[in-house]
């Protein structure tokens, strides 16, 4: 571990949604962090020197000091909580609840999409295949959500950029890149989303071919 005050635990292959987050947020907070990859499907994160730092063995994990913290959106919330300027959460509390909200439902539901459409369709290829009517209906209820929260006319979803916006932009891309019919709309704003510098930094990362 170099200087750096923080250490991020990624996926070698750079694929992981959750990973993305939490290193978007550390750019955004102009944080200086180190990047270290493990192997998933080698089992790294069971080896017992990351077990040791990282309660649920998952990334990303970020390691600050002699505290480990996996998840992205708690990890997100920490550094927020530290360093409040620039904010990655809207400061309002209803905004900053609804932005949470849209993170938790991301991260839980419309799995169809998420098995269907992986982040390799988004980092290395898309794919041919249509969707399933599952996957569909999936994508149905991610547009009227999301049709629902952004307002007309705004490149964001409360007002200032925050890191709900990363993370729902990422979901939307699994359909947008691979050709899947989205909204105008939407495509637009995860089109927008995506030429964020932080983002670009995550989607410019040398990748291992799946």
């Amino acid at each position: 571990m170099s200087s750096s005050s923080f250490l991020l635990y990624v996926d070698a292959q750079f694929l992981s949604p959750y990973a993305m987050s939490a290193f978007v947020t550390l750019h955004e907070k102009e944080l200086p962090f180190d990047v270290r990859t493990l192997n998933l499907a080698a089992r790294e994160n069971d080896e017992a020197i990351f077990a040791a730092v990282s309660l649920t063995r998952r990334v990303p994990t970020l390691i600050h000091g002699d505290f480990g913290l996996s998840e992205s959106s708690a990890i997100s919330e920490y550094l927020d909580e530290l360093f409040p300027k620039p904010p990655v959460y809207p400061r309002d509390p209803r905004a900053r609840a609804r932005a949470r909200q849209v993170q938790a439902w991301l991260r839980s539901d419309l799995m169809p999409i998420r098995q269907e459409r992986s982040t390799e369709v988004v980092f290395h290829k898309p794919t041919g295949v249509p969707l399933s009517a599952e996957a569909g209906a999936s994508a149905e209820k991610l547009f009227a959500a999301a049709g629902a929260l952004l307002p007309t006319g705004s490149p964001n979803l409360f007002g200032e950029w925050c890191i709900a916006d990363t993370d729902l932009a990422l979901m939307l891309n699994r359909l947008v890149l691979s050709g899947d019919p989205v909204p105008q709309r939407l495509a637009t704003y995860a089109k927008h989303q995506w030429r964020r510098p932080s983002v670009q930094r995550w989607v410019n990362q040398e990748r291992p071919l799946p």
